[in-house]
């Protein structure tokens, strides 16, 4: 069992809930924003607007930021680890409330920045200080077609507080409220246990306890479709609402906007995708095979070969960091201060948010990790994923807060890496082949779900959004078009459990943030590639490669990338990841023994 005392200490943010400074600081933000208004409302647009008075309205602009931030992100880190709190359901509601007033009375800057004539705006990009900012502002520009008035903004945001807002709160406070009675194996008798315990018991040797483990999960949140189904209803509708009052070509052009991605480029890498399924088709058949079953199912994809792993938390955490620093110290040192410095929580508990993150908070700000730690070998990747995250925010912390964020597409570079190398630690230095085949299977379990189910995620949340453009959707109608794209993906090669027609309930990327999963495909095959640039240059490549980190989001993808010699407009480099991909099939093969 994990540790349960590891959880992190919030105190470099403020003393407990009741720490004054939490609300001294927040409503500071507040006057803050109404002074700004004062200021600066009407300047900004002006024909005398100079390189000096931006950059002071732009100074000031971060400094309320940064102020009113800390209190949110304290806010959310209290709720995710235990929303069953009154008390911290309060804060949150609290400070989202407050929030959006601030951003009512700032609103205006973004928009006034939108009306600087270009000609004027090439020319206070050449000043320096100015410049420093100018991937933001350029970025932000990009927006200008589909923005409304200050007023029509204004209410916009308004309603989000109990419109789309509330609605993500409601499925947040409903799912993490689920309580389960299951009987574990080994165990006399059934006990309350979390999702997150559930879900771990798909890496656990026993077939029926895995298939018993989802079914009991998903009916859970079948019992509740009613509420679950008008959170993705009112969700999605909001979307369209938003599409068609901003006049969007497209449902994804605002994902596309915010990640610097273009349509067509996305759709490459979600076809070359798609026509490489097969690859994960041939990897189930190998797991079949080595389970010795007549048909897999899909509650067996990450069964455990032989007698299941557990590692101690203390364990994890040494083999990540030795993988780390095989890599770059510096990377091994920047994570450890994630342990030493306790900002890690580990443990699963009850009110606790599901899965893992990293919230990267900003700048001057330490990031924190939240884990649902079980002890099993994907906890340890998972351990190695947000942990490479952690450094590459951390790494960042010399950008301003504006460019402190990697693109969308490049956020899960860092996490995947960090997998990338853990796997090769372990491998390296793993003498049992039983062991390396378990490795590898792990490692192709790892890239099929962030690379193939991912891109299959965004097919059903394609597929829904444009069927709910057509009227209200029931439970079955969201579970058909679920089952539809699992099925292209798993053929006949993976049959599915009748509960996991429920499957899409859960996965909370639909509902806080649109076409996310994307996302996934675009880092890992990246990273793939990034690794393979790694093997080939050795040390010389690290700097480069921390070099990329550090530089957050202070330049578009492409351009953050030619200094590593990655070229994104190759119409070939998509199926180089999967080429790689091919590479570990084929070591896994040989080790079972099918290539001879």
């Amino acid at each position: 069992m994990p540790p349960t005392d590891l959880t992190w200490d919030l105190s470099p943010l403020y003393a407990d809930t009741d720490d004054p400074r939490w609300e001294t600081e927040l409503t500071e933000a507040r006057d803050q924003a109404r002074q700004f208004r004062r200021d600066f409302r009407g300047r900004i647009a002006s024909e005398r607007l100079s390189a000096d008075l931006l950059v002071a309205a732009i100074g000031n602009f971060q400094a309320l930021q940064k102020r009113g931030l800390r209190p949110y992100l304290y806010a959310q880190l209290l709720f995710s680890v235990d929303s069953s709190q009154a008390r911290h359901r309060a804060l949150l509601a609290r400070v989202r409330e407050l929030w959006t007033a601030i951003s009512e009375d700032t609103l205006f800057f973004e928009l006034e920045l939108l009306r600087i004539d270009q000609e004027r705006f090439l020319s206070l990009l050449k000043d320096p200080e100015v410049a420093a900012y100018g991937h933001w502002l350029q970025q932000l520009r990009g927006h200008a077609p589909y923005i409304l008035s200050e007023e029509v903004e204004q209410a916009l945001k308004r309603k989000d507080l109990t419109g789309r807002e509330a609605f993500v709160q409601l499925f947040e406070e409903l799912t993490s409220s689920f309580r389960y009675r299951f009987q574990f194996p080994g165990e006399e008798s059934e006990r309350e246990a979390t999702g997150e315990e559930l879900l771990a018991l798909l890496h656990h040797p026993d077939r029926e306890a895995r298939e018993r483990a989802l079914a009991v999960f998903l009916e859970r949140h079948a019992e509740h479709g009613l509420t679950l189904t008008a959170c993705f209803n009112n969700i999605l509708l909001d979307h369209a609402k938003e599409v068609d009052l901003r006049r969007y070509p497209d449902i994804m052009t605002p994902t596309h906007l915010s990640s610097e991605t273009e349509p067509a480029m996305v759709e490459r890498m979600m076809e070359v995708t798609e026509a490489n399924y097969g690859l994960a088709r041939e990897y189930f058949e190998v797991k079949r095979r080595l389970l010795g079953l007549e048909q897999l199912k899909n509650t067996d994809l990450y069964a455990p070969l032989g007698e299941s792993r557990e590692f101690s938390f203390e364990a994890a955490q040494e083999l990540v960091l030795a993988a780390f620093a095989g890599f770059s110290p510096q990377l091994a040192e920047t994570a450890a201060a994630f342990f030493s410095e306790r900002r890690v929580d580990v443990a699963p508990r009850p009110g606790k948010t599901g899965g893992a993150f990293c919230m990267g908070m900003l700048p001057g700000t330490a990031p924190y990790l939240l884990l649902n730690y079980t002890g099993n070998l994907r906890d340890v990747a998972t351990l190695a994923h947000e942990l490479g995250h952690g450094v590459h925010v951390a790494l960042s912390q010399g950008q301003n807060l504006f460019q402190y964020q990697a693109p969308l597409p490049m956020a899960e570079t860092a996490s995947v890496f960090g997998e990338m190398l853990l796997t090769r630690h372990l491998l390296d230095r793993e003498p049992d082949r039983r062991v390396k085949i378990e490795l590898l299977c792990a490692r192709l379990e790892d890239v099929i779900a962030t690379t193939f189910r991912q891109n299959m995620l965004t097919r059903f949340e394609l597929a829904v959004h444009r069927r709910r453009a057509e009227g209200l959707l029931a439970a079955e109608d969201y579970s058909e078009l679920w089952w539809e794209e699992n099925r292209k993906l798993f053929g006949e090669a993976v049959e599915m459990i009748p509960a996991y027609r429920w499957g899409w309930s859960y996965i909370s990327h639909f509902i806080h943030a649109r076409f996310y999963c994307y996302s996934y495909v675009f880092g890992e095959l990246l990273t793939l590639a990034l690794y393979q640039k790694y093997r080939e240059e050795g040390n010389s490549f690290v700097p480069k490669y921390l070099e990329l980190l550090a530089a957050g989001g202070s330049r578009p993808p492409k351009e953050l990338l030619r200094p590593l010699g990655i070229d994104l407009a190759d119409p070939d480099f998509w199926q180089k990841g999967y080429d790689f991909v091919r590479e570990l099939l084929e070591e896994l093969k040989g080790l079972v023994g099918e290539n001879k």
